[in-house]
């Protein structure tokens, strides 16, 4: 079993940015692909980035791809996402989440469905 409590979410100024950390509890972080979601109101829960265990590839949607970094510390059981230039459209509740790496690759690591484990969300709202 695996926890995770996302927190950095915020209001910010468009251009501006933010860094969302998620921490898992249990001694076997280091054993899951991580990843970040996101989802606005009134739309469906959307792919944001996704890393592998040991830092080697990283995945991003198109969208935030130049502006966002993910990035892990197996030592600290710690996610983050470093979010810059945000945009408007990037206000949504953002979601860590844990797979095993062999179940997150069936979909390149972009589908939610096949991640185990979800944090709570941090709400990233982006005033225009």
């Amino acid at each position: 079993q695996v926890q995770l409590v996302e927190s950095g979410g915020g209001l910010v100024q468009a251009g501006g940015s933010l860094r969302l950390s998620c921490t898992a509890s249990g001694r076997t972080f280091s054993s899951y692909v991580m990843g970040w979601f996101r989802q606005a109101p009134g739309k469906e829960r959307e792919f944001v980035a996704a890393i592998s265990l040991g830092n080697s590839f990283v995945y991003y949607a198109e969208s935030v791809k130049g502006r966002f970094t993910i990035s892990r510390d197996n030592a600290k059981n710690t996610v983050y996402l470093q979010m810059n230039s945000l945009k408007s459209e990037d206000t949504a509740i953002y979601y860590c989440a844990a797979g095993l790496p062999l179940r997150t690759a069936v979909h390149g690591h972009r589908a939610g469905y096949d991640y185990d484990y979800w944090g709570q969300g941090t709400q990233v709202t982006v005033s225009s």
